[in-house]
């Protein structure tokens, strides 16, 4: 078997074609083993030529190198000493030592150094990149790391010396941009969560007991073309609808006359209802941003008590507050309430649906009253990311926005609120945002 050896001057490398291929090397070094050529990587410290005959070498020309084994070697080293340092210079790393990434994307960055022949990276602390076959100095992959701040140690290498550098790398959070939201388009579709996640927002045990029970929604609500009334928007409690604490947030879309967004908090009986006024809520294909707060105070027992029960809450159209008009049976609700519902698009197991291409997006829950902020969560009618607030949302579904159907995830500081859509299909999440 022959070994073709030699310094390939336009590439300024060393070339070697044996029985398992031809490669372009530098960094090399050979030595000799009881009359056996060896020939070592400096770089990758692994043996590329091991205990071969010297006279299995041959040139460019197919002409052996001659002499003794320890002959050939010191003619080989003579051509790996040249190859890529023709000065006898130090390599010295040239390339940006920062990297800016995004979360999410590929990773393209090629090192470059004076002198350079070898290179070694520690990538140990970096899963998924890798180096590029072929070409040692270029880095690629990195779509799963986290967002944080990432140290590469690499080394240029020749026979004169090396450079050690630390390579930094930042992966920043992506851009913010909502693209996608959920529509509503039969009686039977709906969103389902795990009610007894935001037992600690919408839950109370008693009548009210201030800024500990209280609790904000946000979202943004295009209304379909149905004329129903009372199609759902939100629903949490218990599904004892006449007897039991629940809430619910519904669009009146009765006619043309009417189309308001509904607050009913309490029972059947029990109650206390807060509507936009009439032509608040646009049917007219136009995305609108609502927010809807509860300051926790009480919300029953007396009728000459009732103005400041409607009081606690306040309602909010693309940042203007409302005048809404209230009614009440029985003087409101002293109980309290628990969430073991929770329901976008229905209310508990009666129906009441959204319908006819009705969406929503970027919905959002505090266990706060966050009417004093509503400047920065309306943005001036632009979708926000609610992370850079001050006042971050516990639960934050994005409706659709990183999302695989059939799950809606949770984007707030908790994370835990997951919404399963339920007879829908993957169409349901489109291109329509505010």
């Amino acid at each position: 078997m022959s070994i073709k050896v030699f310094k390939d001057s336009s590439a300024n490398s060393i070339f070697i074609e044996d029985a398992n291929g031809a490669q372009f090397l530098n960094s090399l070094q050979a030595s000799v083993t009881v009359d056996k050529i060896v020939i070592t990587d400096l770089a990758k410290q692994i043996e590329i030529v091991s205990n071969e005959d010297h006279t299995a070498f041959i040139n460019e020309n197919d002409n052996p190198y001659t002499g003794t084994a320890q002959d050939v070697c010191n003619e080989l080293n003579a051509i790996f000493q040249t190859a890529g340092t023709p000065t006898q210079e130090v390599p010295v790393i040239t390339s940006s030592l920062i990297i800016n990434s995004v979360q999410g994307s590929i990773l393209n960055y090629e090192l470059t150094a004076s002198y350079g022949v070898g290179y070694e990276w520690d990538l140990s602390s970096v899963n998924s990149i890798t180096t590029v076959e072929g070409n040692v100095r270029k880095l690629i992959g990195g779509a799963s790391l986290a967002v944080g701040t990432y140290s590469i140690p690499v080394k240029a290498i020749n026979y004169n010396g090396e450079d050690s550098k630390t390579i930094t790398l930042n992966v920043s959070t992506p851009a913010f941009a909502n693209t996608k939201s959920v529509q509503f388009n039969n009686q039977n579709d709906y969103l389902l969560a795990n009610g007894g996640i935001v037992q600690n927002i919408f839950g109370r045990s008693g009548n009210g007991s201030g800024s500990a029970d209280a609790w904000s929604i946000s979202f943004w609500f295009k209304a379909g073309s149905s004329n129903n009334q009372n199609q759902t928007i939100f629903y949490t409690g218990n599904g004892n609808l006449s007897n039991n604490h629940h809430i619910k947030i519904s669009w009146n879309g009765n006619n043309t006359s009417r189309q308001q967004m509904c607050l009913s908090y309490g029972s059947t009986f029990n109650k206390l209802e807060l509507k936009s006024p009439t032509n608040t809520v646009l049917n007219n294909n136009t995305w609108q941003h609502f927010l809807i707060t509860y300051d926790g105070g009480t919300t029953g027992a007396s009728s000459g008590s009732v103005n400041n029960y409607y009081s606690r809450f306040k309602m909010f159209i693309d940042g203007v507050p409302q005048t809404t008009i209230n009614t009440n049976s029985n003087f409101g609700i002293t109980t309290g309430l628990i969430t073991s519902e929770l329901q976008i698009g229905r209310l508990s197991t009666s129906g009441q649906s959204l319908r006819n291409q009705c969406k929503i997006d970027e919905l959002a829950f505090w266990d706060s009253d966050q009417s004093a902020n509503i400047p920065g969560i309306y943005n001036s009618g632009v979708p926000v990311d609610f992370l850079n607030l001050t006042d971050k949302p516990l639960h934050w579904n994005r409706m659709g926005d990183g999302d695989t159907y059939p799950n809606l995830l949770d984007s707030g500081t908790a994370s835990s609120l997951i919404f399963v859509m339920q007879f829908m299909t993957s169409a349901d999440i489109v291109n329509d945002v505010p």
